[in-house]
C-alpha cells in the first residue's frame, strides 16, 4: 500500500503533516464553545476534510500550500467522517450549510466567509481575515 500511496497519495491527513499550518485537531463538541469564544479576540478557520474523498484531499493540499496565516488565525481541522457530530454542530451553531470540503471562518461568535470545494483558496481567506 505505501507503493500505491506514494504515487496516487493517502486519503488520511497523516500526508499532509509536512505543510505551514499549525492544525488545531477539532475531535469534540466543547471545542465548539472554545471557537465561538476566542473568535471575539482572534479569528477561527475551520477546514472540514472528509478523508474518503480525493477533491477534498485535492482542496486540502491546495490550501496548505498557499497558507500563511498562523500568526494571525488560529485553524481547526476537522475529519468529518470521524466526527460527524461535531460536523454537524458547526452546520448548526454557525449556520452554514454543511458541504466537504469546506472553510468555514469564525468572527466573534459567527460564520463570516463559507467556501466549498474549488472555491477554498488562501489568498481569497486572507482578504476575509
Amino acid at each position: 500500500m505505501g507503493f500505491l500511496n506514494s504515487i496516487f497519495g493517502n486519503s488520511d491527513h497523516s500526508d499532509s503533516q509536512k505543510n505551514n499550518i499549525n492544525w488545531i485537531p477539532l475531535t469534540n463538541l466543547t471545542q465548539l464553545d472554545e471557537i465561538s469564544n476566542t473568535s471575539n479576540v482572534k479569528p477561527i478557520v475551520i477546514f472540514k476534510h472528509s478523508t474518503r474523498c480525493s477533491i477534498s484531499r485535492m482542496a486540502l493540499k491546495q490550501f496548505e500550500k498557499e497558507y500563511d496565516l498562523n500568526e494571525t488565525v488560529d485553524a481547526f481541522f476537522l475529519d468529518l467522517i470521524a466526527h460527524r457530530d461535531v460536523s454537524n454542530e458547526i452546520a448548526n451553531r454557525f449556520n452554514v450549510y454543511h458541504e466537504s470540503p469546506q472553510l468555514i471562518l469564525i468572527k466573534n461568535g459567527k460564520a463570516v466567509y463559507d467556501v466549498s470545494h474549488s472555491d477554498i483558496d488562501a489568498e481569497a481567506l486572507k482578504a476575509e481575515v
